[in-house]
């Protein structure tokens, strides 16, 4: 597993090499991965620091996961991490680390957006149904193929739907009615952002992009 102290001494070797807006992006996202790191007995808090600082290198807001050029974007960004994975770190997390729990993950109705959809009246019981099935045949399907890109998307999918139950309100702290999916979130993020970050430095001469809100003078 990739610390924030080994990425920190691996960045201080490669920032000379980086693109202002990498240097600004790895910068801000070991910040967050370094505080994370400080919240092992609390599962909450280092969901929501973790998913910061995947935001801080993917730069990219995730608004509404059902618009199309929003889930096209990230799964670019997820394929090229895929594709430059030489060392198959993003497969080993999930095939290996946790393939058990991201299965339970993806089968979780309570982090497919849908449900709570249809929960608040805003989508029929057979709508969010069928959607669901399809969303788990998708999995599996993925899941099968090894098609490592898909289920990633598929992670941050489910994940997103539990970060916006912290973040807007939807959950109490420490909270024994979310608390495994909670638990598996943070557990996976804690591999996946890491990585994400690492290949990110390592594949400093690529185009990453601008970094959200860049610091003005």
């Amino acid at each position: 597993m990739l610390r924030y102290e080994d990425l920190k001494a691996r960045q201080t070797v490669l920032r000379d090499s980086f693109a202002p807006s990498l240097s600004l992006r790895t910068h801000r996202a070991l910040s967050w991965l370094h505080r994370a790191e400080q919240e092992e007995a609390d599962d909450d808090a280092r969901f929501l620091f973790l998913w910061i600082a995947f935001n801080a290198a993917y730069a990219n807001e995730i608004h509404d996961r059902k618009t199309f050029t929003e889930r096209k974007l990230l799964m670019q960004f997820l394929g090229r991490l895929v594709e430059m994975d030489k060392d198959g770190l993003l497969h080993q997390i999930i095939w290996e680390e946790f393939s058990n729990s991201i299965r339970m993950l993806l089968h979780n109705k309570y982090v497919f957006q849908p449900f709570w959809d249809f929960q608040a009246g805003i989508m029929e019981e057979d709508v969010w149904l069928n959607a669901f099935q399809r969303s788990k045949l998708s999995a599996n399907r993925a899941l099968g193929r090894t098609d490592t890109k898909r289920v990633l998307a598929e992670i941050f999918d489910r994940l997103y739907t539990l970060r916006n139950q912290i973040v807007h309100g939807g959950s109490t702290w420490n909270s024994e009615v979310n608390r495994s999916q909670m638990k598996d979130g943070a557990n996976i993020l804690g591999f996946l952002v890491p990585t994400v970050i690492h290949l990110m430095m390592e594949n400093h001469n690529q185009l990453w992009g601008d970094a959200c809100y860049p610091v003005v003078e």
